[in-house]
């Protein structure tokens, strides 16, 4: 039987390998994860984010599950619209980002669930949120038909799921945003974060991805209704989001 191969940025690896790539590269930048995110984008990742929830609509009461969660920038934006009397889930698969996380969230007084778990395999019961969020994750999991359809399952009735990630640029725009990406992010990723090699992968993982159409009817395979996307920055990254009916 031929082993499922998949891509680690532009390297054809196993699952298994890539699963194991994927936290090294998390394990190595967790303690450098917010600035980097700050320098990177010049704090529009921060906007992003915003828009992403604005998006999501979230109302008191409702409960809401954060994937690949890491530093909390998104459970705790979600928590501020969702109480009183609602919930945050914040997880992650990388127990550096997740533990990076809870520790920011306590510190600014949220006290949130936080649970270590695989977005292809949620440990929660069907139609256990009204909203399932994944900002910046999507792009590194290795079966992202099973995690959108994981996010279905979750879901109830009227929920809405919200992908925020790295997308296709215009294309007028494609050659100075290649020239960033493959000689700028890497020296930023050495000078701050001592590590250039995952944020190569950065570069390498986002042309990878798939473009914002392909990822809508991605999502329509996975059971979602009214899926739409907004592209942000000129396309360098997309909110796609789809609803149960």
């Amino acid at each position: 039987m031929n082993e499922q191969r998949t891509q680690f940025g532009y390297d054809q690896v196993s699952a298994e390998e890539k699963t194991r790539r994927v936290r090294g590269v998390f394990d190595s930048v967790a303690g450098k994860y917010d600035v980097m995110n700050d320098v990177m984008s010049m704090g529009l990742h921060r906007l992003w984010k915003r828009f992403a929830v604005d998006r999501a609509g979230p109302r008191a009461g409702q409960r809401v599950l954060d994937l690949a969660g890491g530093t909390g920038d998104l459970a705790k934006l979600f928590a501020a619209r969702v109480r009183p009397g609602g919930t945050v889930v914040h997880t992650d698969i990388n127990g550096a980002m997740l533990a990076g996380g809870r520790d920011r969230l306590l510190d600014a007084g949220l006290v949130l669930p936080t649970v270590q778990c695989n977005a292809e395999a949620l440990p929660f019961a069907d139609r256990s949120f009204d909203i399932v969020s994944i900002a910046f994750g999507l792009r590194n999991v290795t079966r992202k038909d099973v995690a959108l359809a994981e996010m279905r399952r979750v879901l109830a009735p009227g929920g809405v799921a919200i992908v925020l990630e790295f997308s296709r640029v215009a294309p007028s725009l494609a050659p100075a945003y290649d020239w960033y990406s493959f000689n700028v992010l890497p020296r930023l990723g050495r000078l701050i974060a001592k590590d250039d090699a995952s944020y190569r992968y950065l570069a390498e993982s986002i042309r990878v991805h798939p473009d914002q159409e392909t990822l809508s009817q991605m999502m329509r395979d996975a059971g979602f209704d009214a899926v739409e996307y907004h592209n942000l920055t000129a396309g360098v990254v997309a909110v796609h989001a789809g609803r149960v009916y």
